[in-house]
């Protein structure tokens, strides 16, 4: 515990990730921890702009992979790293796994590009731990049409998560010792004893 962790949620479009993020971190801060949580793209005024674009702007797959790791490049070096040389815990919704499962996986874009991605932007910083919120692609949809609106990833069709969520299982796969993968498909309360079990893991 006297190491500061880097700690990230991710899933498909619908898993209910978000949903349980900030109980996560208030669960860690009953333990005496300083906790920082933050999101993907996003989590500085530039990476917020970026998201805003992002989210709504259509573009060629490969510039939505350069501009996810622009911003992830000012998140790093302006929040994630400072927070965690001062001894702070970062709990972050999203991180590169998100971009191997969603352009990687779900817009075709080659590994090889997204590998040198990672390595120039964060070759010595990976997380310590990282909860995949794993779920049937149709129920992630059913939970999805309740949202009044929806951004441009969340309208991609049934094929595109499959796709992403496959990815994310070969991610699994290849760097197992660092996932603990949640049935998010359960009840919240199933969940969140899920979630219990990963706190007493740390």
């Amino acid at each position: 515990m006297n190491k500061a962790k880097f700690i990230t949620f991710e899933g498909v479009d619908g898993a209910g990730k978000s949903t349980h993020l900030a109980w996560f971190a208030d669960t860690l801060r009953q333990r005496g921890l300083e906790v920082l949580i933050t999101r993907e793209p996003g989590g500085t005024p530039l990476g917020e702009r970026l998201r805003e674009i992002l989210l709504n702007q259509p573009m060629h797959a490969e510039t939505e992979v350069l501009l996810m790791f622009a911003a992830r490049l000012e998140h790093i070096e302006q929040v994630i790293r400072p927070a965690l040389q001062r001894g702070t815990w970062v709990v972050s919704d999203r991180f590169s796994d998100a971009s191997f499962a969603y352009q990687g996986g779900g817009r075709g874009v080659p590994l090889a590009k997204l590998e040198l991605l990672e390595r120039w932007v964060h070759e010595d910083l990976q997380p310590d731990l990282t909860l995949l919120f794993d779920i049937p692609v149709e129920i992630a949809r059913q939970r999805l049409s309740n949202n009044i609106t929806l951004d441009r990833f969340e309208q991609e069709q049934a094929d595109f998560f499959e796709r992403v969520r496959a990815a994310y299982h070969r991610r699994v796969q290849q760097n197992p010792q660092r996932y603990a993968v949640i049935d998010a498909a359960q009840s919240l309360e199933k969940v969140k004893y899920q979630l219990e079990e990963v706190v007493l893991s740390i």
